[in-house]
This record gives C-alpha cells, structure tokens and sequence, in this order.
C-alpha cells in the first residue's frame, strides 16, 4: 500500500529516519570511546552534538510518519504504527531530557549513558516494529506498481535478447542461404563455360 507522505512514489519516512538512527547510534559510540580516552571532554561533546542532530533529524521524520500514519485504514496494523510512533515520541523525550541535562551538567556521566543505552533498545523494538509493518504489512510498499514494473522490465530485456537472436538467425540464415544458392550454381556455371569454350574449339577447327 502506498502511503501519501513520499516522493515519486518513494516513501518520505524511511529515508529520514536513517538521520537520527545514525547519529544516535554514532553518539552512544562517542559515550564508549569517551570511557577510555585520555580526552574524554572532547568526545563527550561530540556524543552531546549527534545527540542533537539526531533529535533534530527525528522530528523531520515525525512529520511524514505521522502522515502515513493517518492514512492506514487497517486496525491491527494502525495499532502497530501507533505503538512505533509512541516509542519513538518517548525516545526523543528521553534523548532532549539527556541532552539538557548534560548541557546543564546536573547528573553523573553514568547516568547520561545509561539514558542512551535505554534509548538505543528502545530504538531496536521501535524500529524492529517498523521492518513488520513494511516487510509483513507492505506498508509504503505498491505491490501493484512493483509487480508492473518487473514484468515490464523482463518482457522487455526478453524481447531484446529474443529480437537479437532472431536478427542474428536471420542475418546467418540469410547469408547460408545467399552461400548455398552460390555453391549450388557454380557447377552450372562451370558446364556452360566448358560448353562455351568447347563450342570456340570447334568453330575454329572447322575454319581452318
């Protein structure tokens, strides 16, 4: 089923959504290397900006979900898309309360990783939830036009490959046929020639 929030028929959601995936994730890595490293300030920072981002990048995303969302007339499947957009609705609260509270500095280092560590399970379930909708239900998926598609493209590279063969077996039939009437008439030619000179012979014996 296509949903209505997309462009030239591509789903506007799951291409958004990659943004916050990848910027949170990549800021839970900066938290771990940040345990270890010997400047620890500068890749706490650098977990504080893509935790940003990945809020920023999320309510980008939340727009055009919600939008698909609106259009699902299935119930199983609607409780499914509301269950997803309310993990993600609680995973952005729990990445800007993270976020604020270590702009402002009023928890403990662990406690901020461990706001990401829940937000990143939370983030699986919620994106496990949104691989069944596409992958079971086919949503944003059009069945109907994928299918057209596909034939369309193999009947065609079908023909092309068929029409090949068939110009290549006339072009060869052509040419054994031109080769075996050559072939076929050369002893005729031979006999007329032989005739021909035969016939020169005999007139000449016969002037002299």
């Amino acid at each position: 089923m296509r949903t209505p929030a997309n462009i030239a028929g591509h789903p506007i959601h799951p291409m958004l959504v990659t943004i916050p995936i990848g910027l949170w994730v990549f800021s839970l890595v900066a938290d771990l290397v940040a345990l270890r490293s010997a400047n620890a300030a500068t890749w706490s920072t650098v977990a504080f900006y893509a935790m940003v981002g990945g809020v920023i990048g999320a309510l980008a995303a939340a727009l055009p979900g919600l939008i698909d969302l609106l259009s699902l007339k299935d119930k199983a499947i609607k409780k499914t898309a509301l269950i997803h957009m309310t993990l993600n609705l609680t995973i952005v609260a729990l990445y800007v309360i993270n976020a604020w509270t270590r702009a402002q500095g009023s928890v403990a280092p662990n406690v901020s990783l461990g706001l990401s560590v829940l937000a990143i399970a939370m983030l699986l379930v919620s994106g496990w939830l949104g691989g069944k909708m596409v992958y079971l239900a086919g949503v944003g998926v059009d069945t109907e036009q994928a299918a057209a598609t596909a034939r369309s493209e193999w009947t065609g590279a079908t023909d092309t490959r068929t029409t090949g063969r068939r110009a290549a077996a006339g072009a060869s039939g052509g040419f054994g046929e031109r080769a075996m009437a050559s072939d076929s008439s050369a002893p005729t030619r031979e006999r007329e020639e032989r005739a021909a000179a035969d016939a020169a012979r005999e007139s000449r014996r016969q002037e002299r």
